[in-house]
Formats: C-alpha cells, structure tokens, sequence
C-alpha cells in the first residue's frame, strides 16, 4: 500500500478540509467565543486548554476527568484564569468526573469543542464519542497505541461530518522557525535528500504517588511508564521528531530495524528507556533515530538534521535552525543559540523554537472553526503513529519490520481492568 492508497483508506483528505459558507454552515462571528471542554485536567491537558484560553477565542466551560482530585485542582486553576481573563467561573453542572465523564461532556449541549487529553490508550475510545456528538475536536498525539486503534480512528475519521473540524496535537509543525525551514526543504533548498538523523533526549518522569491508592490507579496515575497506556516512549513522546520526518519527505517508512531496551529504569513499568532506529522511506531514504528517557540531570535534546545533495538543514527544539550549502538560510528569530540546551517541559509548554507551537497551532484550529475550512487530521495522525509502531515492533520483535507486516501483525494492547471501580 502506498501512502497516497492508505490515506485515501483513512478519510479520504488527510487534511480534510472542505470550502463551506461560515457564516451558514459554522454559526460562529469572527470574535465570538467557541465553548471549550477539556477531558483530562493533567499537566498537558490544563496547558493546551490554559494556551486556548488565553491565545484564542476559545473559552474554558468545562472539565472532565476520571480522578476528582484532578477535576478539583482544574476546576480552581480555570476558575482563576477564567477570572483573570473576565470570564465567568465553570458552572458546577459542566464537571464531570468518573468512567463516564467522557460520555457526559460528548453529550452537553454547552459546549463546541473537546479537547481530549488523557493518557493514550483511551484517545480513541475518546475521539469516537466526541466525533459522534459532533463537536469540534482536539485530540492530543498518539492516534491509537496499536494497530487495532488505529484501524478503529480511521473508520472514525469517515464518520466527521462536513462542518466539524477535528485536529490532531503535532503543533511542532506550526512552530514559526520548523514551518518556515519545512516552506524551504519543499522548494528544494537542499536539494534531492539522501538521508536524515533525529533524536529525542529526555530526562526520566517522577512518579505520581497517592495514599491509599491500588495498583489500577498506580498505573493510571503513572501511565508515561505503562506500555500499554502509553504505547512506549517511541509512540507517545519520541513521535513528534518523527511526525516532522514524516512530513518533510512527504511519506512514511516502508520498513525498519531498531533495538533498545530498559537498561536504566528500575521503577514500575514496562517501558523501554532507550530506542536506536533505522527507518527506510520511499527512494531508499534513511532516518537513523535514537531516544533516551532516563536520569535525573535534565538534559533535553531533540531534532532533526536532514542531508541533501546541496546542503543539509538543521532542525533542533533549541539552538539554531538553518540550512547550509549552496542555498544557506538561517532563521533570525530563534530564541538559543546553544543546541541541546532547551529545558524539558512535563506539559509540552517548551521554549526556544517551540515557543509560539501551540499558539499558532490552536489558533488555526480555531480559525478552522469559526470560519473555515474544517479540518480532518485523523488518517494523517493515524500514518505517524503506525510509522512510530513500526519501529517498536522492529525493536520489540528484534527483526525487520515491513509496513505490510505491521499492518498484518494487527496488535492489540488491552488494559486488563475495569475502570467502573472508579465510578
């Protein structure tokens, strides 16, 4: 299957935007505000829906999540900023909490959009409700841990309808520096590419410990280092330096090798905590990627360099982005001059190159909102995250691993517990 038959498979826009009438299709004005409900108040979650609130028109409504703890500590940090921003504090009957809640914010006739920011494993589940309820989405990254997911978001991406917009969250790809290097890759600046090198560098995650707790909660609570909930490192972290591969060569890998281990991390989990990855593209285009997630110095580092036949461009979270060779470039306005010396951020509130990511990102969903076009990012978040699963299973399986294979293989992680004991 090549790319342009599997995303023809999946909704048949990757980004599925479609030229309507906004003022007849959306019911929105250019400056009114769009009803925001957030599912899952984590960290990432009650950042996104922080950046919404303050760089958009988007107003945070209402909350959802399965902990009360969590859905109290939401509902005091949007009460204050709501406050700061001369909104009105949530109404109490717009927060939900327990297995259910997704299902009682899909179906609350107060609000336009659900951002989805739970641990992996559900997204799906998540997406599905809030795509039939016909509100505007916001799904955080990965689109499914495995492969049986990612089968079911496709099928769901044929069932948005023709006024609902839908984005998935690779807003590393609205950073102004990435967007403007990506503009000069496509017009040729470096030439026919050979090949491309990536990493992502992490420091380890703390651990989230409540009294009384049981192993269930333990695991929710802790799910960065459940392989299941996650989806592993390579799926739930390292994708966002493959998604902007992907997107720079236009297509994704046809096979892959990889190895790594747990060869650090002693704590609870099953997540590898380093990953070394041969990706092969289309015209035998190599992407050689490493990852690391462990100790305790905060060291981060992640990014792209790809070479071409006339220069080579550099892609880092922090430090300069620039091209060099016969069509040298540098962007201006990088905010480090030290590559590697960004600081990791728990709730993906980065700096450096990263800075304006998420702003520009939430404000074309928006903008897609209010006025169009709609978007359909799912088939497209469905191809990077099995292009991060072929990589996993090329490492977990110790072999290399065809596109064809993966999808063949058919994984199918499940939870092992009932979340009705949270009810």
């Amino acid at each position: 299957m090549n790319r342009r038959e599997f995303l023809q498979t999946g909704s048949g826009v990757v980004s599925g935007m479609l030229l309507l009438n906004p003022r007849a299709v959306f019911g929105y004005e250019a400056n009114s505000a769009v009803r925001h409900g957030l599912l899952g108040c984590g960290n990432r979650g009650t950042g996104v829906a922080t950046s919404f609130a303050k760089n958009t028109s988007a107003r945070v409504v209402a909350l959802a999540d399965l902990f009360p703890d969590n859905l109290a500590a939401g509902q005091d940090h949007f009460n204050k900023l709501n406050a700061s921003l001369g909104q009105p504090a949530i109404d109490s009957k717009l927060l939900f909490k327990g297995p259910h809640a997704y299902e009682q914010l899909a179906a609350s006739q107060d609000i336009d959009l659900i951002q989805i920011s739970t641990p992996p494993f559900f997204h799906v589940l998540h997406l599905e409700a809030a795509v039939a309820s016909g509100k505007h989405v916001y799904c955080e990254k990965p689109v499914g841990i495995d492969v049986a997911q990612t089968r079911q978001a496709l099928e769901i991406a044929k069932r948005v309808k023709p006024n609902q917009s839908v984005d998935v969250g690779f807003q590393c790809r609205n950073a102004p520096p990435i967007a403007a290097l990506d503009e000069k890759i496509k017009a040729g600046a470096i030439g026919k590419i050979a090949t491309v090198s990536g990493n992502y560098n992490a420091p380890a995650s703390t651990e989230k410990k409540r009294e009384g707790e049981g192993p269930d909660e333990y695991r929710l609570r802790n799910w960065l280092w459940d392989r299941v909930l996650s989806g592993d490192i390579l799926v739930e972290q390292n994708i966002h330096i493959i998604d902007l591969c992907n997107w720079m060569l236009g297509a994704h890998p046809l096979k892959a090798t990889a190895t790594g281990g747990r060869n650090v991390l002693t704590h609870y989990g099953d997540c590898w905590d380093n990953y070394q990855v041969d990706f092969t593209y289309p015209n035998d285009v190599h992407f050689s990627f490493a990852s690391t997630q462990f100790g305790a110095d905060n060291v981060f580092d992640a990014g792209l360099k790809l070479f071409g036949a006339i220069g080579s461009a550099t892609c880092p979270y922090s430090g300069p982005i620039s091209i060099t060779g016969a069509n040298a470039w540098a962007y201006q306005d990088s905010t480090s001059t030290a590559p590697g010396s960004g600081k990791f951020a728990a709730n993906g509130a980065f700096l450096d190159n990263l800075q304006f990511a998420d702003r520009d990102k939430e404000r074309t969903f928006i903008a897609s909102i209010v006025s169009g076009p709609v978007h359909n990012q799912i088939a497209a978040g469905v191809e990077t995250a099995l292009s991060c699963m072929l990589g996993r299973m090329a490492g977990y399986q110790k072999r290399e691993v065809t596109w064809e294979d993966l999808l063949a293989h058919g994984e199918n992680y499940k939870l092992g517990f009932s979340l009705d004991q949270f009810a």
